[in-house]
C-alpha cells in the first residue's frame, strides 16, 4: 500500500518551518502544546464570529518567559478592520481569558497574505462555503483551482471525500491542475486538511498547492 506521509513535516527544515516555536521541558510539553491550541482555536473562533470568514492562512507563535508573540497571517485583513477597527485589542483580552497569562503579556500583529488564494487554508474554505451553499463539488474544486491558477502556483490539487452531493456511499473525489511534486523535498508545497460540515455529514477537503523549487 502507498505509505502516506504529511507534506509539511516532511518538509521541515527545508522548505518548511515550525508554526509553534518555544522551549519547554518534558513535564511541561503537554501544557504548552495545549495552550498552542487553545490559543489557535480562540483567534479562529472570534474572527469567524466578527467578519464572518476565517481568511486565516497560519497562526504563527513565539513564546518567551514574559510574553506570547503571535502572528496571524490574513488574506482579506480590510474586512476584518471595517467590521472592528479596535479589533486587535479585544482579540488580545478575549485570548488572555483563555490563557492563563498572569506572569505573561500577549502580542498580536496582523499580516496580510499577498495573494490570498495561493495559501490552501484559504481556498478550502472557499470550497467549503460552495459545497455549504449546496453548489456541485466539481464546479466549486474548478472554481478554487482558477483562483489558484491566477493567484499564480505552480500546480494545485483538491480531494474531497464523503457523503458527496448527498449520495448514499461515501466516496473520494480529487482533481489536480498542473504539477504537484510530492515526493521532491526541495518542492514548496503548502498543504492543508479542512472538515466541513453539511446537512448530508462531514465532508473532509484536502488542498495540495505547489508554490515553485528552492
Amino acid at each position: 500500500m502507498g505509505q502516506k506521509i504529511h507534506p509539511l513535516g516532511f518538509r521541515l527544515g527545508t522548505t518548511q518551518n515550525q508554526d509553534s516555536i518555544w522551549f519547554a521541558q518534558p513535564r511541561d510539553y503537554s501544557e504548552n502544546l495545549k495552550e498552542d491550541k487553545i490559543i489557535r482555536d480562540c483567534i479562529k473562533n472570534y474572527i469567524q464570529k466578527t467578519s464572518g470568514v476565517e481568511g486565516i492562512g497560519r497562526i504563527k507563535i513565539k513564546k518567551r518567559i514574559d510574553v506570547i508573540k503571535v502572528i496571524i497571517d490574513i488574506g482579506f485583513p480590510t474586512l476584518l478592520m471595517e467590521s472592528k477597527p479596535q479589533i486587535i485589542e479585544e482579540l488580545q483580552t478575549t485570548v488572555e481569558k483563555k490563557v492563563n497569562c498572569v506572569t505573561r503579556k500577549i502580542n498580536i500583529t496582523i499580516t496580510r497574505i499577498q495573494n490570498p488564494y495561493s495559501d490552501p487554508n484559504i481556498l478550502a474554505e472557499f470550497i467549503a462555503g460552495q459545497l455549504k451553499n449546496r453548489i456541485s463539488f466539481r464546479q466549486a474544486i474548478k472554481k478554487a483551482i482558477e483562483l489558484a491558477e491566477q493567484a499564480g502556483t505552480k500546480g494545485v490539487q483538491v480531494q474531497i471525500a464523503g457523503r458527496i452531493d448527498g449520495k448514499e456511499i461515501a466516496r473520494v473525489e480529487w482533481i489536480r491542475e498542473g504539477r504537484v511534486p510530492l515526493q521532491t523535498i526541495r518542492a514548496k508545497i503548502d498543504y492543508c486538511s479542512y472538515p466541513v460540515r453539511t446537512i448530508y455529514g462531514v465532508l473532509g477537503i484536502k488542498v495540495w498547492i505547489f508554490l515553485n523549487n528552492d
